[in-house]
């Protein structure tokens, strides 16, 4: 989740091969992956985050277990705590959260329903963001902000350490540099496994990357919005986790344009599935680097949105859809 007020870079058209495309062969619907264990997020195939931590490409984001509008507690607390815990019955375990999400209601929720957390169990969060009120979405990426930040989700999720850390965007008024220095030193001092950041260009991923080794990239990336194309391009080059946030928006006016939400529209009305789920089996056959984080407030929707990591789209569809 970013402020509405990031700036997006211009879209940029990349070939296939470029961005790692997957060439899938076709299933004839949607189901559970073949495995005893029943849980279908496994269908989508792992990822080696940062080189150590393996993680389901299907993933979950936790910003909507918050109240209306990102703020305050949910209507329904425990159902929202049935909800995570549904999520690693289907087998995810990587879940994306933030700080200024409620702001500190998801982190808290994830603890509450979750742990002792499964010993697979990846937990992303991330700083950077403050909310002042239910509207705003205020930048603070200062080092000393940083800290308490980490510190206060170490807390909250009841963890020694965190193992992926997100600079949640780049501060217009603090230096990069200093940002991402502070989470190097908290990564050294044993407080962060893994950094990511999240909201950002070409240029401010390599001038994070001279700093630390970073491992995920968390940018708004669909079907109808891939204006973070080369974003992508150097994740898949350089076999960084690349995670689109809003991975389901798709009246987008870039989609309209080239009718890429349309053919999608079409393709998932001939199989018989949601718009929803070719979404994201787009996405998850993009970039073999993409690790979609859906994320909802409904447990229907929730498995929902697992099962699509069983569906393949045939080369002939990829090129449909463009």
């Amino acid at each position: 989740m970013g402020s509405a007020t990031f700036t997006r870079r211009r879209f940029l058209q990349s070939g296939a091969a470029a961005l790692g495309l997957a060439t899938l062969e076709a299933t004839p619907a949607l189901g559970r992956a073949a495995e005893p264990s029943g849980r279908p997020a496994r269908a989508a195939g792992t990822f080696l985050l940062g080189g150590d931590l393996p993680v389901r490409r299907m993933g979950f984001g936790a910003m909507r277990v918050t109240g209306p509008g990102i703020w305050g507690d949910p209507p329904d607390p425990a159902e929202a705590r049935k909800l995570l815990r549904r999520a690693v019955d289907l087998g995810v375990n990587l879940m994306d959260t933030a700080d200024a999400y409620g702001p500190e209601v998801s982190e808290r929720l994830i603890w509450e329903a979750l742990h002792p957390y499964p010993k697979d169990l990846v937990i992303a969060t991330k700083g950077g963001l403050t909310r002042p009120t239910r509207e705003r979405w205020d930048h603070d990426a200062r080092p000393e902000h940083l800290r308490q930040a980490c510190e206060a989700s170490l807390r909250r999720l009841r963890l020694e350490r965190i193992d992926l850390y997100q600079l949640h965007a780049p501060d217009p008024k603090v230096p990069l540099a200093d940002s991402m220095g502070e989470l190097g030193r908290l990564q050294r001092e044993g407080k962060i496994r893994h950094v990511g950041v999240s909201n950002v260009s070409v240029d401010e991923l390599r001038l994070a990357r001279s700093i630390v080794k970073v491992v995920s990239v968390q940018n708004r990336y669909n079907i109808g919005d891939r204006r973070s194309e080369d974003v992508l391009g150097v994740c898949a080059a350089d076999g960084i986790a690349f995670l689109p946030w809003a991975p389901l928006a798709g009246r987008e006016r870039e989609a309209k344009r080239s009718g890429s939400v349309e053919v999608l529209g079409q393709l998932a009305r001939q199989r018989g599935i949601t718009e929803t789920q070719a979404a994201l089996a787009w996405l998850l056959a993009r970039s073999p680097v993409i690790l979609p984080i859906p994320g909802t407030s409904s447990i229907a929707h929730l498995e929902e949105n697992v099962a699509a990591a069983a569906l393949r789209l045939t080369p002939e569809e990829l090129k449909r859809i463009g």
